[in-house]
């Protein structure tokens, strides 16, 4: 079930997020960029966009990121993958999944997993391109959540 987003009362003045985002499914991984943004920098974090091709690269950029730059104090990986008549949807989503988890433990930085892998546009114009329900601002709020129970540790 989709529960309705609201704005983040968090406030990370000066902190420093990374979104790595997909350029395939533009549409849709666009809208979420814009939100995760908006969301990050209404709190007071600054932003490092990097688009990759699709979302099977976006791990390798995580993973960059979060072994050069310490100050980040949250990656958001966005995409989103259609399935279609064959199961390389199922194997995508399934690779991307694993990379994005071992990346955060392995580095101890936040990855906030946002590659979706949905059965149709009507399910990602709803997770995308609604406001009410995006999950662009979603992530980012997750990864503002993190990084306030990192600091505190």
């Amino acid at each position: 079930m989709l529960r309705k987003n609201s704005k983040t009362k968090a406030k990370v003045a000066g902190r420093r997020f990374a979104i790595v985002a997909s350029k395939y499914n533009a549409e849709y991984v666009d809208s979420m960029l814009n939100a995760a943004r908006a969301e990050i920098e209404r709190a007071g974090g600054t932003v490092q966009v990097v688009r990759v091709p699709g979302a099977f690269e976006v791990p390798v950029i995580a993973a960059h990121l979060a072994a050069k730059d310490s100050k980040l104090r949250g990656i958001i990986c966005l995409g989103v993958i259609l399935r279609g008549e064959t199961d390389h949807a199922q194997q995508i989503g399934n690779a991307v999944t694993s990379a994005l988890m071992e990346i955060q433990l392995q580095y101890g930085i936040p990855v906030i997993h946002e590659v979706l892998l949905l059965e149709n546009r009507a399910q990602a114009k709803v997770r995308c391109l609604s406001k009410d329900h995006n999950r662009g601002m979603e992530a980012a709020q997750t990864a503002l959540q993190m990084a306030r129970v990192i600091q505190s540790l």
